[in-house]
């Protein structure tokens, strides 16, 4: 995930809670967190790991705490 240069994997419950707020487009999240929707497709695909700052950024409009967001496993674990 992100750069390929980690030893983990980040997931992520935005598509979900996208869903579970009042059905929010990726073009809301985007609009509400500062990035395009693109970034947002990339993130709920993993494709695209993001800043801490934006994973705040993101879990602050849920209402929730990070982890409720966004998880990590590591993979040599």
């Amino acid at each position: 995930m992100g750069n390929g240069n980690s030893n983990g994997l980040i997931s992520n419950n935005i598509r979900n809670l996208r869903f579970h707020h009042d059905e929010m487009t990726q073009q809301q999240l985007a609009e509400k967190v500062g990035v395009t929707r693109q970034t947002i497709v990339a993130i709920e695909k993993g494709k695209y790991s993001p800043s801490l700052e934006l994973a705040f950024r993101i879990a602050f409009v849920f209402k929730l705490p990070l982890e409720e967001v966004f998880s990590f496993e590591w993979n040599n674990l």
